[in-house]
């Protein structure tokens, strides 16, 4: 029996989650979301907040909150750099989670903890689903957490009623790729290109048919990121993908305005202009 078939599928009878819900809005309006990525905590944990609001002005429709890590394999320089800098401001799982409690006074913003296995295994794994649900947090995807390893996260998550997400990539076999959908809840995240995260020039051309090969394997609403920062990249995938995730081009605009009062308005920007790349288009 794989690991996928060993654990129970979400309760039913819980509710859907912010995530579930903001997907069938796109849905039911024919729309494409944008899941703006950022580091918790860069430039600084108490600009966390506003940060995300501007994204939410923006028209982002799912947040994915980076919490740093020392060795973060799987990101380029760019988020590498975020994440060291999030850590000098001594951001930490705690301090993450914090910032979640802190935008639920202001918004309903749906929201995805991003981190690595580490952090969150330090942290226990029921600790963390209990601390995040309570939170406001809505689920989390831990980049290198295999599903042969996955069943005690998972099992604590869907106790709280918390999405898991996991991630396939162009070199996923459609086996797995079908025992990686039936772990996930609220979305499946499809890495768009090989290597690590990092805005690239042109979208790789393993994207659309790893994206028409997960559609194959699952119902799930598909996002497909990792090198996508542009309008022109929005338009290429928004035909195939449910959402595109953005996150080195959100980054690389906290890195050079840090300092600056008016970061979220500038993240705002980008977002609208990313979101009229996933405008009006009919699915393939």
């Amino acid at each position: 029996m794989s690991a996928a078939a060993s654990i129970e599928p979400a309760a039913a009878n819980l509710g859907a989650t912010r995530i579930e819900r903001a997907f069938a809005r796109l849905q039911a309006e024919r729309r494409r979301g944008l899941i703006a990525y950022i580091t918790a905590g860069d430039p600084s944990p108490a600009r966390t907040v506003e940060l995300i609001l501007g994204l939410e002005r923006g028209g982002a429709d799912i947040i994915e909150l980076g919490v740093p890590f020392s060795d973060p394999i799987a990101d380029g320089p760019v988020i590498q750099r975020a994440s060291d800098r999030a850590l000098k401001a001594g951001t930490t799982v705690k301090t993450v989670l914090r910032s979640i409690r802190d935008l639920r006074r202001r918004s309903a913003m749906p929201l995805l903890v991003f981190s690595y296995l580490n952090p969150i295994l330090r942290y226990g794994f029921e600790r963390f689903a209990e601390d995040a649900a309570a939170a406001g947090a809505d689920g989390a995807l831990l980049t290198d957490l295999n599903i042969e390893e996955a069943e005690p996260y998972v099992a604590a998550m869907r106790k709280r009623n918390l999405d898991c997400v996991f991630l396939a990539s162009q070199t996923t076999g459609d086996k797995r790729l079908a025992e990686i959908a039936s772990l996930s809840s609220g979305f499946v995240y499809l890495v768009s290109t090989a290597g690590v995260t990092g805005a690239r020039e042109t979208l790789s051309s393993s994207a659309l048919p790893l994206i028409q090969r997960a559609r194959r394997q699952t119902n799930l609403p598909l996002a497909i990121g990792f090198g996508l920062s542009k309008r022109e990249h929005m338009q290429a995938v928004a035909p195939y993908a449910d959402a595109a995730v953005v996150g080195s081009a959100f980054m690389r605009v906290v890195e050079r305005h840090g300092e600056d009062a008016g970061l979220g308005e500038r993240l705002a920007s980008l977002a609208r202009d990313l979101k009229q790349g996933l405008a009006a288009v009919s699915r393939k």
